[in-house]
């Protein structure tokens, strides 16, 4: 195997192991009820998005400060505000998914992720694209994603109308919401997050100014993730203060038995926030198209493991056969959308 086989192999492992830690992530909200969404939610901000990136980029970017007056403008504004815009969508999410379960939201979210993080970026940037093969390819498997979605969110609305699965609902943090509203959330964390890789993308500049001074691509990437996710952190933790000092629930951070909650918070910031700069190792390493491939093939392996984490923790267990074949076919559909947003990544 040559060095060029080596690295693909390389990225295209490091983007399934990216999946894995953003599907299963979410999976410790099960048992932090004890706290409310905004004590968990901003102490997992802190984690993922100011202390991991600081801490990272600090310790792998040589002359930091001077790579970042060198970067054009454009890239890092582009990074600033597409950071700035996913960090309402992170809300978005996390509000979303205790009103959804992990096994729902994550697969809404994931889904119109995967699939806009790949139109969207020639909408903004190439838009002629959609008139050639690529762009029809991308669109095609934008329709089929759509699809998916309708199937998995019909499963989720008989789900809900049958009414069995109220106790497994109430072991989540946050509060109970409509079906709908937590369908709305999801899908809007969707769209803010596939403008994640939109500012990934757009903020190349920086890597190469990082890499003009001697650094590794990764090392460059880690600059990009430290301007985008503290930009994303500054909106999710306006929000927690505001739900802090409207629930007065600050002051369970000090209760008693907290320990585990704390731990568990802890796990989910490092998976999280892991499965970032792992994607950030992962995309270099797949070619002048790494964002592209690695996007969509991170996101259908985090797709599928937050199902599995879904079904293994009991959100399915009481539903009916009619419910799994409409929540399965539309599983199906998803990937193979997720499949083709991939290949036609590799069209030109």
């Amino acid at each position: 195997m040559n060095a060029t086989s080596s690295a693909l192999a390389l990225g295209l492992a490091l983007a399934v192991l990216s999946g894995l830690m953003n599907g299963i992530f979410t999976l410790p909200m099960r048992y932090l009820g004890r706290w409310s969404w905004e004590n968990v939610w901003a102490l997992f901000i802190l984690i993922s998005c100011i202390l991991m990136p600081v801490l990272i980029a600090s310790t792998t970017v040589s002359r930091l400060s001077e790579a970042l007056r060198q970067a054009p403008a454009r890239a890092i504004i582009m990074a600033v505000i597409c950071g700035f815009a996913w960090g309402f969508g992170a809300v978005m999410f996390g509000q979303g998914v205790s009103a959804l379960g992990i096994s729902l939201g994550n697969t809404f979210v994931l889904a119109i992720s995967s699939s806009l993080g790949s139109f969207l970026p020639i909408l903004v940037l190439d838009p002629s694209k959609l008139f050639e093969k690529q762009g029809g390819a991308i669109m095609g498997g934008t329709a089929i994603a759509i699809a998916g979605i309708a199937f998995c969110g019909y499963a989720g609305k008989l789900k809900e109308r049958s009414q069995v699965n109220v106790n497994v609902r109430q072991e989540m943090v946050g509060e109970v919401r409509p079906f709908w509203i937590g369908l709305l959330l999801c899908a809007g964390a969707g769209v803010l997050s596939a403008v994640f890789n939109i500012g990934y993308s757009s903020a190349q500049g920086i890597v190469h100014s990082a890499e003009q001074l001697g650094n590794s691509a990764f090392a460059g990437s880690n600059i990009v993730w430290l301007l985008m996710l503290t930009s994303g952190a500054c909106a999710n933790l306006v929000f927690c203060v505001y739900l802090f000092r409207k629930n007065r629930s600050f002051a369970k951070y000090s209760q008693i038995k907290s320990k585990s909650l704390y731990g568990l918070t802890l796990l989910m910031g490092l998976l999280w926030g892991g499965s970032i700069f792992v994607y950030g190792s992962a995309a270099p390493k797949l070619g002048r198209l790494g964002p592209a491939i690695g996007w969509p093939l991170s996101l259908s392996v985090g797709l599928l493991t937050a199902n599995l984490c879904g079904i293994f923790a009991g959100e399915w267990r009481f539903s009916r056969t009619v419910e799994r074949l409409f929540m399965g076919v539309g599983l199906l559909i998803l990937i193979l959308a997720i499949i083709t947003l991939g290949w036609s990544s590799t069209l030109s």
